[in-house]
């Protein structure tokens, strides 16, 4: 059951110790009270301003799981207070892996990397962030938690992925991801979300259905990925993942390949964003 009084209050006492400065925003104009505004976190978490003081005021509607998991990103707990907050929303803690939660140390570190395409995902290739310059490489829009924004699950079923990658370099990297998905299910296999996620895609994808018969087993490390971007061109990049102590959850960055063209065509990206120059009658 909800506990209203002690969500409220975990909420806004969170927020109160926050500086403008530990979530990447400016500090803006000087403010009335210490920490960051309602319609600040609002904006972190995904959900309206209305919402987010609704809780604070202990009324409205209870918050959904995945509101809860998005406030305490949005408010940089860590897992105890992951926890914690969930307890008071009146859902069990999950199983001690990171999942979703992303520790602010982490993103402090990605939001530094600037310059290079970057994002947060979990061992089933689910982004759970990403700087502007990744969302400006590979086109991926504003995507919801889940199937729109898991990197296999785009793969094998959107067209506009595939568009993006060589067609000679293709066989290969789709081999790579099922390889780096199936260690997943054998490091955890049984867990709901995987199982889910695999028999999805079998009933989407013959292609990944053939894959994933193959068998192979392997962590994705380090790569080579040439990306094709409608403005820039084809762009090739050295991928490294940075593994993190929580087995579930990696770090990706995207570096130019040294002795070609990709530093002068991501530092484009970097500039005009996911602006479209398509001029419209």
């Amino acid at each position: 059951m909800i506990d209203r009084h002690g969500l409220a209050d975990f909420l806004r006492r969170r927020r109160e110790r926050l500086r403008p400065a530990d979530v990447g925003l400016p500090a803006g104009a000087r403010r009335r009270t210490p920490g960051l505004r309602r319609e600040e976190v609002a904006q972190l978490a995904g959900i309206s301003t209305d919402h987010y003081a609704r809780l604070e005021q202990e009324r409205g509607s209870a918050p959904s799981e995945t509101v809860v998991a998005a406030l305490a990103r949005a408010l940089r707990c860590d897992l105890d207070e992951r926890d914690h907050l969930l307890h008071l929303a009146g859902y069990s803690a999950p199983a001690r892996r990171a999942g979703r939660h992303i520790r602010p140390g982490l993103i402090a570190l990605a939001s530094r990397l600037d310059d290079v395409p970057v994002c947060i995902y979990t061992d089933l290739g689910e982004i759970v962030w990403r700087n502007s310059l990744l969302t400006a490489l590979l086109g991926y829009g504003e995507t919801a938690p889940g199937r729109d924004s898991n990197m296999v699950w785009r793969m094998f079923t959107d067209p506009a992925g595939r568009a993006r990658v060589p067609e000679e370099d293709w066989a290969r990297l789709a081999a790579v991801h099922v390889a780096d998905l199936r260690a997943t299910y054998s490091r955890r296999g049984g867990d709901a979300d995987v199982t889910a996620l695999v028999n999805d895609l079998i009933e989407a994808s013959d292609e990944f259905r053939e894959l994933w018969e193959r068998h192979e087993v392997g962590v994705r490390r380090s790569d080579l990925k040439r990306t094709i971007h409608p403005e820039v061109g084809t762009i090739e990049l050295r991928c490294e993942v940075m593994l993190t102590p929580d087995a579930d959850l990696n770090l990706l960055a995207f570096f130019p390949l040294e002795g070609t063209d990709a530093a002068e065509k991501l530092e484009l990206l970097r500039v005009i964003g996911t602006q479209d120059f398509h001029t419209t009658s």
